[in-house]
């Protein structure tokens, strides 16, 4: 799984969440068509947790070219738009983990304090691998809830000009200049006491 392998060198390391976002990304280049080079697939992201790495890496989607949106809604929903159809899948993610003992539970809770023994990592590691393992073999069907919707187009990504804060001199992009006491401020400045 070459493309997986990619994701993980982006990511640093294997978990749950980044299958997951592997999972939905392959689904949603299923629907419609290959990885973007430019801008023609937009992402909406509705959380920014591990998926969205494996998001960016199969679907070429980044804040960088424009086509990668955050909305931070804390969900585990994931909207993609193909340009210029305007097709579009909101894809939900409705996978159930695997059950847990009471020691598997008991582990995870020790390891949230901050417990790091090798006992306790020992149980993290193989909770985790199961998780994993449940995502890479389960349909589909079993993960997602899919949805043809139709949205509105994004605007392309927009190059503005830099100009500098007045007062500390840091270039920003035109839009987001404010203004106060009469001189064109970033947001930091601007919202500075």
């Amino acid at each position: 799984m070459k493309k997986f392998d990619e994701v993980v060198k982006f990511h640093g390391h294997v978990c749950p969440g980044l299958v997951l976002g592997y999972r939905v990304s392959a689904f949603a280049l299923k629907e419609l068509g290959r990885k973007a080079s430019d801008e023609e697939i937009v992402a909406i992201v509705e959380n920014n947790s591990c998926a969205v790495d494996a998001v960016q890496v199969m679907t070429g989607c980044t804040f960088g070219k424009g086509n990668l949106i955050f909305k931070d809604y804390g969900k585990q929903v994931y909207t993609f738009i193909k340009r210029p159809s305007g097709k579009a899948i909101r894809i939900s993610i409705d996978w159930t983990p695997p059950p847990e003992t009471e020691k598997e539970k008991e582990m995870w809770q020790k390891y949230m304090k901050g417990d790091r023994s090798k006992t306790v990592m020992k149980a993290v590691h193989k909770r985790k691998t199961r998780k994993i393992d449940s995502i890479l073999k389960a349909k589909d069907s079993a993960l997602f809830k899919i949805k043809n919707i139709k949205v509105a187009l994004p605007d392309e990504a927009r190059i503005y000009p830099g100009l500098r804060c007045e007062k500390c001199r840091e270039k920003t992009m035109e839009p987001r200049l404010r203004i106060k006491n009469g001189k064109m401020v970033c947001m930091p400045c601007f919202e500075k006491k």
